[in-house]
């Protein structure tokens, strides 16, 4: 048995989002796996990353987040509700978001669940070492990530030459930033298009397309993202002349399956 946490956020019950948020849960009870749930418009998560943050400051002159942070963090006095959403994504063995594509991107309130849960010694300035510890090493390192995107506009424009841009670019910096940086193996996106539209034979076949992505959670093969401490990167920084030759831009740093 596993554990896997879903943070998900939309406001409205009926929402594809909502929807397959509830096909998540009963799939992978039926799996046998412990589900943790983390509803942050139910939650009323607090997503402005702010002084408040910092119960007990160690500058009290400047506000610096990065430090505030860390002192924070190593000293077990953060914010107890970033402190409780720390422990879920710690215990889980796969963190799973769920959420509708707002301008490109997850809504500000899940956003601002990272920029608070993600604290510095934990998502970053892992074990003290600078940026020793990312892309593919970190905290993280060892369990599983995945986003389920609900879109409101069709497939094709998210095509490789849709008038969107490609989905998993426009997601790279979620997937590649916020989730493989602090050391997760992170799956392709499930992406369901049409949401707002979406009744019918199609809701119940991108419901049982979902259940299918479920059950390669920990089975299928994650994006294969370059690792920072790989060879890839020889200064840490940039991708080295003999790789990925000829290529610039956010492919070059997935790894081709040529």
């Amino acid at each position: 048995m596993k554990k896997v946490l879903i943070v998900h956020a939309h406001p409205e019950p009926t929402s594809l989002t909502r929807q397959l948020v509830e096909v998540s849960r009963q799939t992978l009870r039926q799996q046998g796996h412990e589900v943790l749930q983390s509803d942050l418009y139910g939650m009323r998560w607090k997503a402005v990353f702010d002084e408040h943050d910092f119960p007990a400051r160690a500058d009290s002159e400047r506000l610096s987040f990065v430090d505030e942070s860390g002192h924070s963090y190593a000293s077990g006095r953060q914010a107890a509700d970033i402190a409780a959403e720390q422990q879920k994504v710690l215990a889980a063995d796969a963190v799973i978001f769920q959420f509708p594509l707002w301008w490109y991107g997850m809504p500000a309130i899940m956003k601002g669940w990272l920029d608070r849960v993600w604290a510095y010694g934990l998502a970053y300035g892992y074990k003290n070492a600078g940026n020793t510890y990312r892309y593919g090493d970190g905290a993280f390192k060892g369990k599983r990530a995945m986003l389920c995107v609900a879109a409101g506009g069709p497939a094709k424009d998210y095509s490789p030459r849709g008038i969107n841009g490609p989905l998993e670019q426009l997601l790279f910096p979620i997937t590649h930033g916020s989730l493989y940086f602090p050391g997760f193996d992170v799956l392709p996106t499930f992406a369901a298009y049409g949401a707002g539209r979406m009744r019918g034979e199609a809701l119940s076949a991108t419901k049982e397309a979902w259940r299918s992505r479920l059950a390669g959670l920990f089975e299928d093969a994650p994006i294969p993202f370059r690792r920072q401490n790989g060879g890839d990167y020889p200064d840490g920084h940039v991708l080295a002349s003999h790789v990925a030759v000829g290529q610039s831009g956010l492919p070059a740093h997935v790894e081709s399956a040529c």
